[in-house]
């Protein structure tokens, strides 16, 4: 039987690769190693699956826990938050930011209280999931508070009176604004990143899985352009789309015209084809780009 399309265990997989188990970012995740060509079945309530294709396993963790598998050499590669990578302050390698995931690392108050900037917090209480970060945030501030780690909702927290802020992260602020918080100051900004170890037990097999994850992230920004130009306005087409080498261009049945292919970012496309359009060439079609390697 080929090796490759056998049910490996963990022990056997010679590359282990770490992901959230639950939520939007456990989902998303999902989706992206399977549109890069990881084909993997997850049986419920089971936290391993194996890699049809290669000899890669999936293992599926809370996502604060990544980090530290990945930091002590049980998994390989992992994807979580660049939040929670940087507040366990690990020595990993950031392969790729994946344009997902994305938050914003706040301190919140109470919307009726007077702080205004974390100067105002100087000895109160900060609940947070993110000790290290927190801590390093306030003495760049120049300021001495009272952290208190907590690991459920946070934002409870202050209407309970067991701390007078919060530094939590938060996607659009609504969750702070039904919780009459307010953010009083950014500490940073985040999006779920592949990271991984500078040595694997299969360096090969780690490169291609990680080629194959950029290709799907880099394919999300771009929509193939084909259209029909005239030969005369050639030169100009391809100063509005010059592509990563050139465009590729194919004859056709009149020789006044030549048909063109090209990959575009996609908040360019409509601006493109108005220009395209204005220069005279017909027939312009967007094509949705699910993978490539750039």
């Amino acid at each position: 039987m080929n090796p490759d399309t056998t049910e490996l265990g963990f022990d056997q997989a010679t590359l282990r690769l770490a992901v959230p188990s639950k939520g939007r970012l456990s989902e998303t995740t999902v989706e992206l190693l399977r549109r890069a060509g990881l084909v993997f079945r997850r049986r419920e309530r089971c936290l391993y699956a194996s890699c049809r294709d290669t000899r890669a396993g999936i293992v599926f963790a809370h996502a604060a826990d990544v980090p530290v598998l990945v930091a002590e050499g049980v998994v390989d590669l992992g994807v979580t938050g660049s939040d929670l990578v940087r507040d366990r302050g690990f020595d990993l390698v950031t392969h790729l930011a994946l344009g997902y995931g994305r938050c914003r690392l706040t301190v919140a108050v109470r919307q009726d209280s007077a702080y205004q900037r974390p100067a105002d917090l100087a000895g109160r209480a900060i609940g947070t999931k993110y000790p290290n970060l927190a801590r390093d945030f306030f003495r760049g501030h120049g300021v001495e508070v009272h952290l208190i780690e907590l690991a459920g909702a946070l934002e409870v927290m202050v209407s309970l009176g067991l701390v007078d802020a919060i530094v939590e992260v938060t996607e659009s602020g609504d969750t702070l604004a039904e919780n009459r918080l307010r953010p009083i100051a950014s500490v940073l900004d985040s999006e779920a990143v592949l990271v991984g170890r500078a040595r694997t037990a299969d360096d090969e097999l780690r490169d291609r899985i990680v080629r194959r994850i950029e290709g799907v992230v880099q394919a999300v920004q771009y929509s193939m352009l084909e259209y029909n130009c005239p030969v005369s306005r050639l030169d100009e087409a391809k100063r509005i789309t010059p592509g990563f080498h050139s465009p590729t261009l194919q004859p056709l049945a009149d020789p006044a015209w030549v048909a063109v292919k090209v990959m575009v970012k996609k908040v360019d496309v409509a601006g493109v084809m108005d220009s395209l359009e204005a220069l005279g060439a017909t027939a312009i079609l967007e094509t949705e780009v699910k993978n490539c390697r750039l």
